[in-house]
Formats: C-alpha cells, structure tokens, sequence
C-alpha cells in the first residue's frame, strides 16, 4: 500500500487506512518519486503535448498565465545546461528537458503594443505570479507524466547561473528560467524509492498554527528519513540534511545573487 511508503509509519497507516488508493489518480499521486536515471526510450511528441495540455489546465492567478516552458530534446544543449546546472547528468540521459520559465514578457509585449504601461509587473507580487503559476503548471504535467509510465525530477539547480541559462534558450527581457524537469521513461534498475515525508501531524494545523505539537513529530520523522536514506546509500536525518541546506551562502550554489539576476532580466521586483 503506498501510504505505508509514503510516511513510512505503521501509526499513520492505520489512521490514514480509508485513504488507501480509491481511484487512479491519489494511486499516482502518492507513488510519486523522482526519477534520476533513464531508458533510452524516447517521449514522443503526442506525450509532450499532453503535459503541457496538462499544465495549462493547472489553475493561473487572473489567468494571466504568467509561465511558459522550453523543451529541450538537443543533446548538445542538454549538455550544456546540465553544466549550468552543477553537471547533474541525468539532465543529459532523460530524452526531454523542460525548463519551465516565470513570463512577465508576454504580458509586458501585449502592454508595448497596446501602449499600456504595466507597472505591476516591477513588484514582487507580480514576479510571484509567475514562479507560483510555473510551479502549479509544472506539477500537473508531473501527474500527467507518471499516469503515462514517464518518470521526472525537478532541477532547482537551473537557478544557479540564471543569466546565463536565459541566454542559452534565447529567453526574452522580463523573463527567467524557474526550474527544470527531466522526463523520460524510469530506469527499472535505479535504486530508487518512495521518500517518506514528515507526518500530516508536522504539517496540518487545526485552525491555528500549533508549533511546539507540530515540532514533536520531528524527532520520529528523522530515525525513519535516515533507515530510508541508509537504505539507498545517502546519509544523515531530516534535521541534518536541512539544517546543512540552509546553513548559507555556501550552500547556495550561487543562488543567493538571484535578485540581482532577476532584476537583470527586467524583473526588479520591488
């Protein structure tokens, strides 16, 4: 049963039981993984146009629609972000690379040509609007992906050197590349599984937040991340692995310059 996977908690397997998989979609949903390593088997043109079909009926604030995405199939240019990306080489296997791209261009060319001056689009809020709508877009082309047998994984990775992946794909002023997602068919012999995430009772709050109950299911969370992560020969707890993410700039693979960049791009997001 997938919710035994996915919390890894016999506890919340009982109390979630009337959960367990009653039709196809949460079955997707929650035996979701990121997929690292590919077959050579290729996404066809009719699967890609589903998941962007799939994306663009993701919900959009005022339906601005304030996202577009690259796919890359070229193995060059795969290459070469993969590089940009800190030389993660499974951008470089999965046959399809979509770069999913924040949009503020295409608003911004509609109020050139109508003689319309967007001074909305300088504020953080806007800029939001289109990392949020890319974000939504992205997830549904995921569910859609998996329910075809593709597999993904998300490249926050593509933000490190955001100038110069906007030059790579000839992106326009007012834009940025968000984040990447490889695609392809998984590779049965990755030793991969179903991560386990922190119990509901660290995420769900009851009218307010309560964060001395939520903290409590930590310590629980991390002894099961850990025998998950021993198991697929990666180290340390939840707390570790988190702490040590968020330590500084050190582990920020150049990211911490990202509001520089984005005001590069024509997003000053004041």
């Amino acid at each position: 049963m997938t919710i035994a996977f996915r919390y890894a908690d016999p506890v919340a397997e009982l109390a979630l039981g009337d959960l367990a998989p009653g039709n196809d979609v949460l079955a997707t949903q929650l035996a979701h993984r990121s997929v690292r390593r590919f077959t050579d088997r290729d996404v066809t043109e009719a699967e890609l146009t589903a998941l962007v079909a799939a994306a663009q009926s993701a919900p959009t604030s005022s339906n601005l629609q304030a996202w577009s995405v690259v796919a890359v199939r070229d193995p060059a240019r795969r290459a070469r972000l993969a590089a940009l990306a800190g030389g993660q080489g499974f951008i470089e296997q999965a046959p399809l690379f979509l770069v999913w791209v924040a949009d503020l261009g295409r608003a911004r060319r509609l109020g050139a040509r109508s003689g319309v001056d967007l001074a909305a689009t300088e504020y953080v809020e806007t800029t939001l609007i289109g990392f949020i709508d890319a974000a939504l877009a992205a997830q549904n082309a995921v569910v859609a992906a998996e329910s075809l047998g593709l597999g993904t994984v998300f490249v926050g990775a593509i933000r490190n050197r955001p100038l110069d992946v906007a030059a790579e794909l000839g992106l326009p002023d007012h834009t940025v590349a968000a984040f990447g997602l490889a695609v392809g068919a998984p590779d049965p012999a990755e030793n991969a599984g179903i991560k386990p995430r922190l119990p509901q009772s660290a995420v769900v709050h009851r009218e307010q937040y309560d964060a001395p109950a939520a903290d409590a299911a930590i310590p629980a969370y991390d002894e099961r991340l850990a025998a998950y992560n021993e198991r697929h020969g990666l180290p340390g707890d939840w707390s570790s692995r988190v702490l040590a993410r968020l330590a500084g700039t050190s582990s920020m693979a150049g990211r911490h310059t990202l509001r520089d960049a984005l005001a590069e791009r024509g997003l000053p997001s004041r």
